[in-house]
């Protein structure tokens, strides 16, 4: 009866081991890839996700959107400088407000995937991440009538099942290499163009965001405030701003530059 007893005791404590091992590795493969939001760790491990294109051209995007009390505002500024731009759309609000989607693509904008909630992704759910980008793209291709090429997770958060998610559906993951911290409410016009100059150069990536469902109420005038003084200093440095179609990196869908 010892020797089961004991022999029991190590099978259990063997299990217990595994179980704990395939949670740790679970656990990895789910949040792991998600230390890239931290620009420093991104420039070492994955350089390609700071969406890195040609030195001449500097890549405009914006998240969250879209929002009829915002977004218009930034399409007429773009329309006025003559700049087009790639938004990451989230799917709900792009159904909520489909005039606008279209709208996006009438001015010449590229519509591109940020999911379909906004939500930080604590708990692996990597069925759900496939569901709800899949449905995002269906939401831009029947909406905006394109087919989306690129996707930018909320937050910036990259897990395991967001970057499965984002091979299944062709897209390709970009985050961003210059960003306008422009969600906080002490953000200003000022703030936003400082943050954002302090790390633009040619072939970089700028964030900004259209809307502030998930960001300090009315923030997004920070960043419109900025985008004019943004484009002039595009222009004094002789590098041309427009949408990741025209950045000179890879697509999935095509495999071509």
């Amino acid at each position: 009866m010892v020797g089961r007893s004991g022999a029991g005791r190590t099978a259990v404590s063997s299990g217990a081991a595994a179980g704990a091992v395939g949670a740790a590795a679970a656990a990895a493969w789910h949040i792991g890839p998600a230390a890239t939001w931290l620009p420093p760790v991104r420039r070492i491990l994955s350089p390609a996700l700071d969406g890195r294109g040609h030195p001449a051209h500097v890549a405009l995007t914006f998240d969250d959107g879209p929002d009829p009390a915002s977004t218009p505002h930034f399409l007429r500024v773009l329309d006025e400088h003559r700049v087009r731009a790639t938004f990451f759309v989230v799917g709900s609000s792009l159904e909520r407000h489909p005039a606008l989607g279209r709208a996006l693509v009438a001015g010449g904008h590229e519509v591109a995937v940020h999911g379909w909630q906004h939500g930080r992704p604590w708990f692996p759910t990597p069925l759900r991440d496939v569901r709800e980008v899949a449905r995002t793209v269906g939401a831009v291709r029947r909406i905006c009538g394109t087919v989306p090429q690129w996707y930018r997770p909320p937050y910036g958060i990259l897990t395991g099942g967001r970057l499965v998610a984002a091979r299944r559906a062709g897209l390709r993951p970009v985050l961003w290499s210059a960003w306008g911290r422009d969600w906080t409410a002490c953000a200003d016009a000022r703030s936003v163009q400082a943050s954002v100059l302090a790390d633009l150069t040619g072939g970089g990536t700028v964030l900004l965001h259209d809307a502030d469902g998930w960001s300090a109420p009315g923030a997004w005038r920070a960043a419109l405030g900025a985008l004019p003084g943004l484009l002039a200093e595009c222009r004094r440095l002789g590098l041309t701003a427009g949408p990741l179609a025209e950045h000179g990196i890879k697509r999935v869908h095509t495999g071509t530059r």
